[in-house]
């Protein structure tokens, strides 16, 4: 005789103790001590067999009929649901413990134990750099590897994707770094071998050409010294200091228009005609950029040219004006307005925490892969917003002399 299936009215209005039937061995249980559960009662081994499928109302009735029915599955297959369910979770268990001390051994972990070793001995804006320089290079293509199975071209290859976006000093770093978490894991045992100290003499030289530029205190310098200048034209001095606050290229900044600025959105749009991708970039303008555009409307009004000729209001500064005024300051050879650029980029990958794509964004750098490009049509905009608010607090730090805080800090 068929049992009448049950209904979720049943089940929800039962308050007393007892078992309800649902058919094919499945029952709806409420135990004397409360508990309410569902039961498949089958029978194996020639063996009256119980098997408790779940408690209610966590699973539901549709939800217990379908665990029923994958149990009658494995019965019918001579297979006992319950030391099945026991040895899945062994086995889960067992991976997920495999799991934890492969974490425990990847690069990554190692790498954030050695640095919490090391920085008590480290300034703040040390432990930051540390950190950001192997989240923004290394952690990606190989953090989750085990330390101990990491090899020679796996370190090659992540130090070539640095090199290839003119980063050398970064390389270098990144290699020193990575060599210094490999020794301190051979030291305490999570590895045998030290696969970076065979890297000597790979790093490209640091001749290739590139503009000249200086960083970190030699730039606040710089800039003290622009700011400084007597003999320079003032409209010479607010390009210079917009280069460097914006990392645009500096026939960017000469032919910029005031009908390209929103001042007040802080944005400022350059068509593609001027880019040299030809395609349009959006420049979010930090408060020092702000106030630079500023100072040069009170100057010489917000219509046509932002910097105009300093002979021909209606013409841009010349290519050279800007490259001049650094050789008369004795920079001939150490700094160019490029260079900004590239003080920019080498900062702001070791110092900023924010990832290399947001930096390229920022420096107008074609995403050669075509899907990519597309996905990244927002242009990270808010993420550029912000890098390029703590730039200009970065060279307005250096400038006089104040302490440069990363983003990122608040992480160590």
């Amino acid at each position: 005789m068929s049992v009448a299936k049950l209904t979720v009215l049943e089940v929800r209005n039962m308050k007393e103790p007892g078992r309800l039937p649902d058919g094919g061995g499945l029952c709806y249980e409420i135990t004397k001590s409360g508990v309410k559960r569902w039961l498949y009662r089958y029978r194996l081994d020639d063996k009256q067999q119980m098997y408790v499928i779940g408690r209610y109302p966590n699973l539901s009735l549709s939800d217990a009929r379908k665990k029923h029915e994958a149990a009658q599955n494995l019965v019918k297959k001579g297979i006992n649901p319950t030391l099945n369910r026991r040895k899945i979770k062994q086995a889960n268990r067992e991976k997920e413990t495999e799991e934890k001390q492969q974490r425990a051994n990847s690069f990554e972990y190692v790498a954030l134990e050695w640095i919490d070793q090391q920085k008590g001995g480290w300034s703040p804006n040390h432990a930051t750099s540390v950190l950001s320089t192997l989240q923004n290079n290394v952690f990606g293509p190989i953090g989750s590897k085990p330390i101990d199975l990491i090899t020679p071209p796996e370190i090659l290859n992540v130090l070539r994707k640095i090199e290839n976006r003119g980063s050398l000093e970064i390389a270098r770093k990144v290699l020193q770094r990575m060599n210094a978490v490999f020794r301190y894991a051979v030291q305490t045992g999570m590895a045998t071998y030290n696969p970076a100290a065979d890297m000597q003499g790979v790093l490209k030289s640091k001749t290739v050409e590139h503009m000249p530029a200086v960083f970190d205190k030699k730039l606040g310098k710089l800039l003290r010294d622009i700011t400084a200048s007597n003999k320079m034209h003032i409209t010479t001095k607010l390009t210079l200091q917009f280069t460097a606050l914006t990392a645009c290229r500096s026939g960017e900044v000469r032919c910029a228009n005031w009908e390209e600025i929103n001042l007040e959105e802080k944005i400022w749009e350059i068509p593609a005609e001027r880019m040299k991708m030809r395609r349009a970039h959006v420049v979010p303008l930090s408060r020092q950029a702000v106030a630079i555009l500023q100072r040069a409307g009170k100057l010489w009004g917000t219509e046509g040219l932002i910097f105009p000729s300093t002979r021909d209001i209606n013409k841009p500064m010349s290519d050279n004006a800007m490259s001049k005024a650094l050789r008369d300051m004795g920079y001939k050879g150490i700094a160019t307005p490029h260079g900004f650029r590239a003080s920019f980029s080498s900062m702001a990958y070791e110092k900023s925490g924010f990832p290399g794509e947001v930096i390229e964004k920022a420096l107008a750098h074609e995403e050669k892969n075509k899907i990519k490009r597309a996905y990244n049509r927002a242009e990270y905009l808010e993420q550029r917003r912000q890098l390029l608010g703590w730039w200009g607090n970065t060279l307005h730090a250096l400038e006089y002399g104040a302490e440069i805080l990363s983003l990122n800090q608040k992480i160590i």
